[in-house]
C-alpha cells in the first residue's frame, strides 16, 4: 500500500490520542511453542500447561483523531513486564488510512489496510428442550423463547486490501441485535489499563511500550430466572485465505533470495493469526459506551534490523 506509506498520521494531533465506540476483547488459549516464534525473544511469554493468552480485539470507533473506522488486533500472546503482562500484537486490520500509517510509524503496529461490511442476519430459534417447555407453561418462555422468533445476528466481514497479502474472515456476532435487547444489560462502569509492546517492524524497528487506558460499561447476559451469565464468544465462520500458494515454489525456482524470504515470513505470520482466531476462545468481554486513551509509545530499546528478522523468522 503505497498511499498509505507516503501518507502522514499528523491528523493524530499530540497525544494522549482519544478513542470512543465500542470493542469485544476475546481471549484465546494459544500453544506458547507457536507464539513464541512471532514475540522478540528480549520477552519472556507467559504461560502455564503450554499455553499462553492470545485472542483479538474488535472494535468500532465512533469517534477518534480521525474520524469513524474500524479495527481488529490479533494478540499473539501475553510477555511478562513487572509488575504486569504485556500484549503483543502479529496482526492489525483498520480501514482507514491514517490509522493504518499511524499505527505503523508512531506506534510500531504491524497494520493493515482492511474492508470490513457489517450486515444483520436473521436466524432461526432452535427450541431449548424441556426448559423451554417450562418456561412456556409460566409465561415466559412464549414471550422471550419462542422457537417462530428470529435471532438477529450481525456478522462482520473482514478483508485485507494489502498489495502483499489477501485474507478474508467472517466474524459472527451470535447476540441479539440491537444489544439491549430483553436478556442484555449494561455493568457498572469500569477502568483498566490494557499494556502492550510493540515495534520490532519494517516501519518502526524499535522496541515500544505504550497503554491503553480504557473506561467502559460492561455487558453481560441476564437470563429469565435472574442468572448472570457470561457473553458467548464471537464465532469466527471463515478462514483467512491466502495468494501465495506458490511462494515455495518461487523459492526453488529464484534461489530464495532474501525478497522471496521475507514474503514467506509474512505468508506464515498471515497464517499464524488464522491459527489465533481459530484457537480455543477462553473469555469474550463486551465494551460498551468506551472511551480509550492511548499514550504515546515509550522506546525501550533501539533496535537493529537484526532483531526484526528475529521476530519474523519462524525457527
Amino acid at each position: 500500500m503505497e498511499a498509505v506509506e507516503g501518507r502522514s498520521s499528523s491528523g493524530y494531533g499530540k497525544p494522549p490520542w482519544v478513542f470512543r465506540g465500542s470493542a469485544w476483547y476475546q481471549l484465546h488459549l494459544v500453544k506458547a511453542e507457536k507464539a513464541r516464534a512471532y514475540i522478540p525473544r528480549e520477552f519472556k511469554l507467559v504461560e502455564a500447561f503450554g499455553y499462553t493468552l492470545g485472542g483479538f480485539f474488535l472494535a468500532s470507533y465512533e469517534d477518534s483523531p480521525v474520524g469513524v473506522f474500524d479495527e481488529l488486533v490479533v494478540i499473539a500472546g501475553l510477555v511478562w513486564n513487572r509488575p504486569t503482562s504485556c500484549a503483543w500484537a502479529t496482526r492489525v486490520y483498520v480501514n482507514n488510512d491514517d490509522a493504518c500509517c499511524h499505527g505503523r510509524k508512531e506506534v510500531g503496529l504491524p497494520s493493515k489496510m482492511a474492508r470490513f461490511s457489517k450486515t444483520i442476519t436473521a436466524l432461526s430459534r432452535q427450541p431449548s428442550g424441556k426448559k423451554s417447555e417450562f418456561l412456556s407453561r409460566i409465561g415466559i418462555g412464549a414471550k422471550f423463547f419462542s422457537p417462530k422468533d428470529p435471532l438477529n445476528v450481525e456478522v462482520t466481514k473482514i478483508k485485507c486490501v494489502d498489495a502483499e497479502e489477501a485474507c478474508n474472515i467472517n466474524i459472527s456476532l451470535t447476540s441479539p441485535v440491537p444489544s439491549l435487547s430483553f436478556g442484555r444489560r449494561l455493568g457498572p462502569r469500569i477502568r483498566m489499563s490494557l499494556p502492550s509492546f510493540s515495534g520490532a517492524t519494517e516501519y518502526n524497528p524499535n522496541l515500544l511500550k505504550y497503554s491503553c487506558q480504557i473506561e467502559c460499561r460492561l455487558e453481560f447476559n441476564l437470563l429469565n430466572l435472574k442468572k448472570v451469565q457470561a457473553l458467548k464468544p464471537l464465532k469466527v465462520s471463515e478462514s483467512f485465505t491466502s495468494t501465495n500458494d506458490g511462494a515455495e515454489q518461487n523459492l526453488e525456482d529464484h534461489g530464495r533470495s532474501s525478497s522471496l524470504v521475507a514474503e514467506n515470513h509474512k505468508t506464515e505470520a498471515q497464517n499464524f493469526s488464522t491459527y489465533v482466531m481459530f484457537s480455543k476462545p477462553l473469555l469474550a468481554l463486551k465494551f460498551s459506551q468506551m472511551k480509550m486513551q492511548v499514550e504515546a509509545p515509550i522506546v525501550l530499546s533501539q533496535c537493529s534490523n537484526s532483531l526484526q528478522t528475529t521476530v519474523s523468522s519462524v525457527p
